[in-house]
Parts: structure tokens; sequence; C-alpha cells
């Protein structure tokens, strides 16, 4: 189940930091098992991106699907941000139905770990920077919400029967 900001234990939950992933205390197994059960929840929500602590985990991991390709990312870093920026709509899993435009970085340095432990360095653009963006803001206790100035509800309109 993913927390979300309609619960305030949640929302609180999602608003602290999250603690440093501690490879001694997981083995290969567990990893793989929790990436695994993110990835179907994410799938599941229909996201493109998802961290531990929308699950209840406190650990920095999250997940993140773009251009055809699956990532997996253990206490990530940004490590460098480019002077340009670009302004693009965000949503959110722990966010239903809100939308905004958020100011972000157009390209990035993450650094972080693989799910073997071992150190990697990804630079990204485009909607990949974004999403490494923010879901490391979210292991960060950091909402899109926090980073918009314009929100609106996403609302599905019902075709009149009556026409």
């Amino acid at each position: 189940m993913i927390y979300t900001v309609n619960n305030k234990a949640q929302e609180k939950f999602l608003r602290r930091k999250a603690s440093d992933f501690d490879f001694a205390k997981h083995n290969k197994k567990e990893i793989r098992e929790i990436i695994k059960n993110m990835r179907m929840e994410m799938a599941k929500a229909i996201g493109i991106g998802l961290s531990a602590n929308q699950l209840g985990m406190d650990i920095k991991l999250f997940i993140a699907k773009a251009g055809g390709k699956q990532y997996s990312v253990l206490n990530p870093i940004i490590t460098k941000f480019s002077k340009e920026t670009i302004i693009m709509e965000e949503g959110c899993l722990s966010v239903p139905e809100i939308f905004g435009t958020v100011e972000r970085p157009e390209k990035i340095t993450l650094e972080g770990y693989d799910t073997g432990g071992k150190k990697i360095k990804i630079k990204a653009w485009g909607l990949l920077a974004r999403i490494f963006q923010h879901e490391t803001d979210h292991l960060n206790g950091i909402l899109f919400i926090d980073r918009t100035k314009c929100l609106h509800k996403y609302e599905v309109h019902k075709q009149d029967k009556s026409l």
C-alpha cells in the first residue's frame, strides 16, 4: 500500500528523512525481494518512480523506470545539477489526483549504490533526471507539492447520459 498525504500519520512519515540503507543488515535475496515488491506496487499504481518510504520503509532506496530501462538506487545523492532548468508538470502516487508545475535542473549526476552494494554514478537528463530528483526528494522528506507554485486537481468528467 502506497502511503499518501490523505492520511496524517502517513504524511508525517513521508515528510521524515529516510535512514541510510545498511547493506550489513540485508542479504542480496532480501534486497531483491524488496525491489521486486516495490516494482509490483509501482506497476499496479502505473507509476514511473517509487521510493521505499512511500511503502512505509525507513530506508534510502528508490526505483525508477524510463526509456525502457529499470533503475534501483540505494543511498542516492545528487552530486551535480545543471544551471539550466526546465519546468514540467509532476504528479505523485503519494499525492493522489494532484498535479503541479515544478522547476528542476535539466541535467544531474546521481551517485549511490546498486543492489549488490557497488558504487554507481549516473548522468541523467530529461525525464530520467526529473524522476531521480523527485524520488531523491522523497527520501529527504520533500514532496513535489513543496516545490510547486501552481497545483491543480485532476478530475475525470463523466459523460452526461441525458444527452
